[in-house]
């Protein structure tokens, strides 16, 4: 398939990884723990099966923790993509209420609804609830995919059609610890 020129185009910019949640100083974390996943690992491609609706199965990727802190009430997952062409990434799930304990979120826990008792999702950058998997412009590079974790020492209220800009307002000062794990996808 020849390249997509405005992919070519639109090639150096970037909103950057200073703009996702991990860079906002009121969500730093003295702790932290890790994250994985069985479908990648850290920095590596993200399998097709997780890719976007419009191109793929839109499956979200399994994913596992190490223990929080005891005093973890909440997890809170955003997912984002800082390589888009915008001033601001691409918030490809938000999903709250995630019970410290559970470990991890089984493969197609973030769809809408969640499988997962107690994990409300919130609205993303695409305007809908759940995962939306990884589906950059072709040509434009390879694009991360920050998966990341925030520790909670209290359970957030958020409204019903909460959005990111509400659940980063309530997370702040609350975050005591967190962990990412960053995946890659790339549309030549």
């Amino acid at each position: 398939m020849p390249a997509n020129p405005l992919g070519l185009l639109l090639r150096g910019r970037r909103a950057g990884h200073r703009t996702l949640a991990w860079a906002d100083p009121g969500l730093d974390a003295p702790e932290t723990f890790a994250l994985t996943s069985p479908a990648f690992d850290n920095g590596a491609p993200i399998p097709d099966r997780h890719r976007g609706r419009l191109r793929g199965p839109n499956v979200s990727p399994a994913l596992s923790w190490t223990t929080p802190p005891a005093e973890t009430r909440e997890l809170v997952l955003i997912v984002q993509d800082p390589d888009v062409p915008f001033s601001r990434p691409a918030t490809h799930a938000l999903a709250v209420g995630i019970d410290p304990a559970a470990h991890g979120i089984p493969e197609n826990g973030l769809a809408e609804p969640s499988p997962v008792r107690g994990i409300r999702h919130g609205r993303g950058g695409f305007g809908r609830r759940g995962y939306a998997g990884p589906l950059p412009i072709r040509s434009h590079g390879a694009h991360t995919y920050a998966f990341q974790l925030f520790a909670l020492d209290e359970s957030i209220d958020l409204p019903a059609s909460f959005t990111l800009a509400d659940t980063l307002r309530a997370m702040r000062g609350h975050v005591i610890a967190r962990a990412r794990l960053d995946g890659t996808y790339e549309i030549r």
